[in-house]
């Protein structure tokens, strides 16, 4: 049997199998779940269907609870524990912290759900003085994500567990393995801080203590870890990905990978300035500070970027690739998994210009509660981590289930349409928050009172969110197959057996992708700005205001 990362996780035992088909499960179903709410919003704006506001908002923390919270984490934690076990080729250790970590994750997203499905809306950062006269339904809310924070530390926990049992048997630790140590890290710390946001709101309303006043500003800290983590996530994604399915490794070798992992670790946590650009008693020298240290935030996902798409395009022009984009059709395409991280890749250059845009100063206060914040993000949300993860789970459970994916030959056009949906809803709804339409509404048109212009943007968020969300659902039913009796029937292509070359071969993409990125950045922040200039004294004051 060849040492594939499908080969070791299918010699797993039937119990650490059965807990990576349940995690992986639960995922998809609330995935499932939070698109149904997503959308729904998104036509409510673009007024194909009526919602009573309180309806719409209700939607709106179903999709931000079930997506952001629990989607994104059930799923990390099953590609964790998946992906550690394979290093080690063995078992799950602590396989009871591993139950237990699912438990607790499980029971907290019913009670979340629970409390999002009725009395106030509390969105999904569950902000105490919305539940100021429903304490008890703000005591059930957090109690679920105070419960997942539990769950945060204890899976993660088991994947540590497996990787030193692994280290202790092999003595060795690749690029992955070491990954995957970094990554169980940043879980854990997330699961405590999820505690130390969410428990001073749990005690104020079972009256065992004051209305936290700070809230806003641990969320801030809490939210931008917990923004990044599934980016790095994305990269472990598309290093196993490119070497599972494809038979690439990097070329630049093992150790400089680990150096780019570690750098995570650096760039990320300082970068956190950057979302109290809000706060208005930020002193204006960390205003400063916070553009400066978010220009590096960018520095680890680029870099990891450079080196897949290098690696790919060297091992391609070997196997006879030719032209400037020519080495690009020798990919295996027609694999569901790297149809899915090959556009997440795309969408995720897309997201980094725009995402330049926000670490501004100068622009956030203009920009931050208007429609590009859910523009740009779902360039992250939906096109970069769901599609990796997705990918992720189209190698996981045809491994552990022994089945494969439901229609792979329909499944690897669903990326395709899925991109072209969100370059319709983020396209439109960056535009549309630069003309200032508010992102917290559900009536965008305010009963025709609004300008044409934002009625026609919202329409074309609303299709462009249509065709992503019934792609990313066409996948996930696909991928969902495996646990109910798919069938296989696309062959691998890894390109196994090849020389590995020089890593002086030539690659022009990788490099001169980063470049346009950066020129994108550079002019997606300048038409912020001419924008602003354009505003009419008073409107720029009162953003510095707010």
């Amino acid at each position: 049997m060849s040492n594939t990362l499908k080969s070791r996780l299918s010699a797993l035992s039937t119990g650490d199998r059965l807990l990576l088909q349940a995690m992986s499960g639960i995922s998809l179903l609330v995935l499932l779940g939070g698109i149904a709410g997503g959308l729904g919003v998104a036509l409510a704006r673009a007024g194909w269907i009526d919602l009573l506001p309180e309806a719409g908002y209700r939607l709106l923390t179903l999709h931000g609870v079930g997506i952001f919270f629990y989607w994104l984490f059930v799923v990390q934690g099953a590609i964790l524990l998946a992906l550690s076990a394979g290093e080690g080729g063995h078992a799950l250790s602590a396989r009871t912290l591993a139950w237990g970590g699912f438990v607790l994750v499980l029971s907290g997203m019913v009670l979340s759900l629970w409390a999002a499905s009725g009395g106030t809306p509390l969105l999904y950062d569950g902000n105490p003085q919305l539940a100021a006269h429903e304490p008890e339904l703000l005591a059930v809310f957090n109690a679920g994500y105070i419960l997942l924070g539990l769950g945060l530390i204890a899976l993660p926990a088991a994947g540590v567990a497996t990787l030193l049992a692994a280290v202790r048997r092999t003595g060795a630790l690749s690029a992955v393995g070491f990954a995957l140590f970094t990554w169980a890290g940043f879980l854990m710390v997330s699961g405590f801080a999820m505690i130390y946001v969410f428990l001073p709101g749990f005690l104020w309303a079972l009256g065992l203590g004051v209305m936290p006043t700070n809230h806003g500003t641990n969320w801030h800290i809490v939210f931008h870890n917990m923004h990044y983590l599934p980016l790095m996530a994305t990269v472990i994604v598309w290093y196993v990905v490119m070497h599972d399915v494809v038979g690439v490794k990097s070329i630049f070798g093992a150790r400089f990978s680990k150096l780019v992992f570690a750098a995570y670790l650096v760039f990320v946590p300082p970068t956190s300035l950057y979302h109290m650009f809000l706060e208005p008693d930020l002193p204006g020298a960390v205003r400063i500070a916070g553009s400066l240290l978010s220009l590096l935030v960018s520095v680890p996902t680029l870099t990891a970027f450079l080196i897949i798409v290098v690696s790919l395009e060297v091992h391609a022009r070997a196997r006879g690739g030719r032209g400037l984009f020519g080495w690009i059709r020798m990919l295996p395409w027609r694999e569901p998994a790297m149809a899915a991280a090959g556009f997440a890749v795309v969408n995720m250059a897309f997201g980094i210009v725009l995402a330049f845009v926000l670490i501004q100063a100068e622009l956030a206060p203009l920009l931050s509660d208007t429609f590009f914040v859910p523009g740009y993000f779902h360039f992250f949300t939906l096109g970069t981590v769901s599609l990796s993860f997705l990918a992720a789970l189209a190698i996981i459970l045809p491994a552990v289930t022994g089945r494969g994916l439901v229609l792979p030959n329909l499944a690897r056009f669903t990326p395709h349409l899925a991109t072209l949906g969100l370059l319709a809803f983020g396209g439109a709804g960056v535009a549309a928050g630069y003309i200032g339409v508010p992102r917290r509404v559900i009536d965008a048109g305010y009963d025709d009172a609004a300008p044409t212009l934002w009625a026609a943007l919202m329409g074309w968020v609303a299709a462009g969110g249509l065709v992503m969300a019934l792609a990313l659902v066409g996948f996930a039913l696909s991928v969902a197959g495996a646990l109910i009796g798919g069938r296989a029937s696309i062959a691998s292509t890894r390109w196994d057996g090849m020389r590995a070359p020089q890593a002086s071969a030539a690659a022009f993409v990788g490099p001169l992708a980063v470049l346009v990125i950066v020129i994108g950045m550079y002019g997606a922040t300048t038409l912020g700005f001419e924008m602003m200039r354009a505003l009419p004294v008073e409107a720029v004051g009162a953003g510095h205001a707010h």
